[in-house]
């Protein structure tokens, strides 16, 4: 069954300098595609950030460049946060196809490898907070 998965990638660059943001994006997005084996032609819409240290192009650019012209782009800032990872274009591709989540294959190039190591640090939920969680849960399964 044809689902829309989210495909989620990142890479830095050494400045804020248009032609480097261009490469740099074109080389991460080729990357996705072929880590997936994505048809561009599935694809609808991607998002792009930027940490606000980079402001002199749009990273969707790149996209327009490959050929990208019937999916839906849009870019924005990431949030800064303290400590975090600077000079980094983050993508979320929206994809359509038959695969589960478990088979995407994310890509993280550069200094950005060092985003995913993060997902194992997340802190535990106590159990206070699991009741909230778990109520907030019931209600939304009530309002179906």
């Amino acid at each position: 069954m044809m689902m829309c998965r989210g495909v989620r990638g990142a890479i830095t660059v050494s400045s804020d300098n248009q032609d480097e943001i261009l490469e740099a994006t074109r080389e991460l997005l080729l990357a996705l595609l072929r880590a997936n084996d994505m048809r561009v032609e599935d694809i609808a819409s991607v998002y792009f950030t930027t940490t606000e240290d980079l402001c002199s192009t749009y990273p969707a650019y790149a996209a327009r460049q490959l050929g990208w012209y019937d999916a839906a782009l849009l870019c924005g800032h990431e949030m800064a946060v303290p400590g975090g990872l600077s000079r980094c274009v983050r993508v979320l591709i929206h994809w359509n196809t038959t695969r589960t989540a478990k088979e995407i294959v994310h890509v993280y190039l550069r200094e950005a490898k060092s985003l995913r190591p993060d997902r194992a640090n997340v802190p535990p939920i106590r159990p206070r907070q699991m009741s909230q969680i778990e109520a907030a849960v019931k209600f939304f399964a009530m309002t179906l």
